[in-house]
């Protein structure tokens, strides 16, 4: 029987991405070589490489004065490789959960640190607005999707200094004005791959404002991986390769306009259900919530019975709905290779629940 993968990362993927990495580990192209063990450096997987990042150019549209780099570290290690390069005066910071938090606390070891607005005190359920971005920072830092709380930023914001964006997991679900950006980054294990690799999308300008006044050892300046094309060292080559499995897979469904209309569309079956459930109840703010991560409670007569429909829903297939343990309840991530299906199944179950239960 079907499995309905509702996971936060690693998530769910193309199938067609992972039968195709499949394949590649055990025969490249054909070479008689495995992926896992043909050089970096080698034609064949440098082929892989760029066509990897001619896919994600196209796919995001992204202009030509920016470089696509894939890397190690996890988004977690560009919390603070961010501030490294770039925080010379002082670093603004929306405070939107928990990542965003980390990614502050990061950047303190680095200079002064502003934090421009902050949703901390409702538990992150919305995204603050009415802020003012201080014109003297050197940068301001967004994470547009928060994955624990379920809340997202879908509109590109206007900043009078380099925007700087964690979109760990809602890159490429949506249409983005990437111009608007000095740097996008994040894990890949959401919509674009599995865990390992690391995208980040810099802008020439910004490279032309990595700070001098301090030692930035080899590996953390960006200037060292745009200069070695993601090859300083030995990138993550696997997860590259699913990458570019699933950009092909995203362009020929259409693109990011194309993915976008379907999100929408997918997230609005479960939201209607939660907003017209008797038992169930959202978390985040209407106006802030998320396409990609959907959390949701027991209304308070039934918090008792949160464990049982997680067991309830796993006995029934459902994998991946239970909500990050800082915040309890329940979580399903729809994103991009989640289909509009296994979102309705997970309503027929909810349904059947409540007609079981109240």
């Amino acid at each position: 029987m079907k499995k309905h993968n509702f996971s936060a990362g690693p998530a769910i993927l193309p199938r067609i991405a992972i039968e195709n990495s499949a394949k590649a580990i055990l025969d490249l192209n054909g070479i008689g070589l495995s992926l896992l063990e043909i050089s970096h450096r080698s034609k064949d997987f440098q082929a892989v490489m760029d066509e990897t990042v001619a896919l994600m150019k196209e796919n995001m549209g992204i202009p030509e004065n920016y470089h696509v780099l894939f890397l190690g570290g996890g988004a977690s290690t560009q919390f603070a490789t961010i501030p490294m390069n770039f925080l010379k005066t002082k670093a603004a910071y929306l405070e939107t959960g928990v990542w965003a938090k980390k990614a502050i606390k990061e950047a303190k070891g680095f200079g002064t640190t502003e934090v421009v607005a902050s949703s901390a005190e409702t538990t992150f359920n919305y995204i603050p607005k009415g802020y003012t971005i201080p014109t003297d920072a050197d940068y301001f830092h967004i994470t547009t999707n928060n994955t624990i709380y379920g809340t997202e930023i879908r509109t590109d914001i206007d900043s009078p200094v380099p925007l700087i964006a964690d979109m760990s997991s809602d890159m490429l679900s949506r249409p983005v004005d990437v111009s608007k950006y000095a740097m996008i980054y994040g894990g890949a294990q959401k919509n674009i791959g599995p865990a390992g690799a690391t995208f980040v999308i810099i802008k020439d300008e910004m490279l032309a404002k990595i700070t001098e006044d301090r030692h930035i050892p080899t590996m953390f300046n960006y200037k060292t991986h745009v200069e070695g094309g993601s090859m300083f060292n030995t990138p993550p080559v696997l997860p590259i390769y699913t990458i570019m499995e699933t950009m092909r897979w995203l362009k020929e469904l259409g693109g990011v306009a194309a993915i976008e209309k379907i999100n929408i569309d997918k997230a609005q079956v479960l939201y209607d259900a939660i907003d017209n459930s008797q038992m169930f109840v959202g978390t985040a703010e209407k106006d802030s919530r998320s396409l990609m991560n959907i959390c949701f409670v027991m209304k308070e007569q039934y918090k008792d019975k949160e464990a049982a429909f997680i067991e309830y829903a796993k006995d029934r297939n459902i994998s991946g709905i239970k909500g990050h343990r800082s915040v309890g309840g329940f979580r399903a991530s729809t994103y991009n290779a989640m289909s509009k299906e296994s979102i309705q199944y997970l309503v027929d179950v909810m349904h059947q629940f409540e007609k079981e239960n109240l």
